[in-house]
């Protein structure tokens, strides 16, 4: 009995000791000890079986963390595991002596910051690439209070293009045959026109629609981005018609509409997927119906009414014909429009005004709505402006119930994107620059 009890004191010791480093926490530091000390021991690991086992306790011990912690943990990130001065002076002074590939490949290692290098590692575990999308969650979250944190996310979004680097994707059909754990999470995940139920699902997955995403072989059952197309004959205005329109099965479709594209992973902010998948699903829809001819979008204009109202307050709005003051019929108002139906009359102004602001409402050289730079960066054409073509209360509230056709020429695409990317040329129709030029700016005093 007393060399058990001499036993279980060496235990009780060494757990002891143990906790005041590998299991320990610090009163004064809000940084779980052990996540610090697992991400040191997984950078010294060499085997690769220990490496799959720490890789999976660092992450546990991540989830574990409050957001105070994790707010730690990713300055330990910035702090500590930055490139290791020592041995990046040494290859600085190794390419100043002896300039050459060998030396700068050797200092571009050196450059590397050793957090890279933990991100690697940690996705080796079971799960670690979802691990680590929700990890940079995490850090999404916490940059506003701590914008020095952007070094380390800036590392994040360089491992995850990697990782996510189209080579690695795989294009699926969605249908009704596809497993219900995805269809759930597409109507989560829809960012653009609300999904209401199980029903609406069935209607955009009916025979003249189509629903295409890319998936990554590490997370099978999600979605990383998908995109909802619709078959019919010629460009569409409306996206009521296209949600709630009766099924067409046998429609001599001429045209494909994508009316909505969804990212799905928030952990993947700044990882862009949509080219891709657009210029893939063109190729895929052009190869199953050869009568496809016209390939385009009806996208919403979401900084529209915002900005419609900060010029009309501010006194910028550029007049129209006769240099008149537009009426914008109440759009500033809160519950605009109080009937749910904008009145027709503004149909002209309101509409002049939107093709103005596409074209020339700018963020630096390029366009101040989103959906513009995005369209236009893949090479689109901006081709027509619907009005009232939205008329749900997101619809109203951002776009003042506009739509618009963005059109994808094979012909063009190519001269569209390098006009746009090189010289900030907007492609655009015919019709939408006498919309646009029957605006004159107002000058004022």
């Amino acid at each position: 009995m007393r060399l058990g009890r001499a036993f279980l004191r060496d235990i009780i010791a060494s757990v002891a000791t143990a906790g005041q480093g590998l299991l320990g926490r610090r009163m004064e530091d809000p940084l779980d000890e052990d996540i610090r000390e697992l991400s040191l021991a997984l950078l010294r690991t060499k085997g690769e079986a220990s490496v799959v086992t720490l890789a999976r306790r660092t992450l546990d011990a991540f989830a574990r963390l409050d957001a105070e912690g994790r707010e730690a943990f990713f300055e330990f990130l910035r702090a500590d595991l930055g490139a290791e001065s020592a041995a990046l002076d040494a290859a600085l002074e190794s390419y100043r002596t002896t300039p050459g590939p060998e030396t700068a490949a050797a200092l571009a290692a050196a450059a590397e910051p050793r957090r890279r290098e933990l991100l690697s590692l940690m996705n080796t575990a079971p799960d670690g690439t979802r691990d680590i999308l929700a990890m940079r969650v995490a850090l999404l979250d916490a940059l506003p209070r701590r914008p020095e944190l952007k070094l380390v996310d800036d590392d994040f979004v360089h491992m995850l293009r990697s990782w996510f680097n189209r080579g690695f994707l795989d294009l699926h059909r969605i249908d009704w045959r596809t497993p219900a754990l995805v269809l759930e999470k597409i109507i989560a995940y829809e960012a653009v026109h609300q999904i209401l139920d199980w029903e609406d699902l069935r209607r955009r997955l009916e025979a003249d629609r189509r629903c295409f995403g890319f998936f990554h072989p590490s997370l099978p059952d999600e979605p990383l981005i998908f995109v909802e197309v619709a078959l019919c004959k010629g460009l569409a205005g409306s996206v009521t018609d296209l949600l709630f329109g009766e099924v067409e099965p046998d429609v001599d479709a001429d045209t494909a509409i994508f009316y909505s594209i969804s990212n799905c992973q928030r952990g993947l902010t700044g990882v862009s997927f949509g080219n891709f998948l657009i210029k893939q699903v063109v190729r895929e829809l052009a190869a199953e119906n050869p009568r496809l001819r016209t390939f385009a979008t009806l996208s919403p204009v979401p900084g529209f009414r915002k900005w419609l109202i900060r010029e009309a307050q501010e006194g910028r709005l550029p007049a129209g014909p006769g240099d008149g003051s537009p009426d914008l019929g109440g759009i500033e108002a809160a519950d605009w429009p109080a009937d749910r139906a904008p009145r027709e009359p503004l149909r002209e102004e309101v509409s002049r005004l939107c093709a103005h602001y596409l074209l020339h409402a700018k963020r630096g050289d390029h366009p101040l709505d989103p959906v513009a730079r995005f369209h236009l960066r893949n090479g689109a054409r901006l081709d027509r402006i619907h009005w009232n073509s939205d008329p749900s209360p997101t619809g109203l509230r951002q776009s003042a119930g506009m739509m618009v056709n963005y059109v994808y020429d094979e012909e063009t695409v190519v001269a569209n994107h390098e006009a746009y990317v090189n010289e900030g040329r907007i492609a655009h129709s015919r019709a939408v620059a006498a919309l646009a030029g029957a605006v004159a700016e107002k000058r004022r005093g």
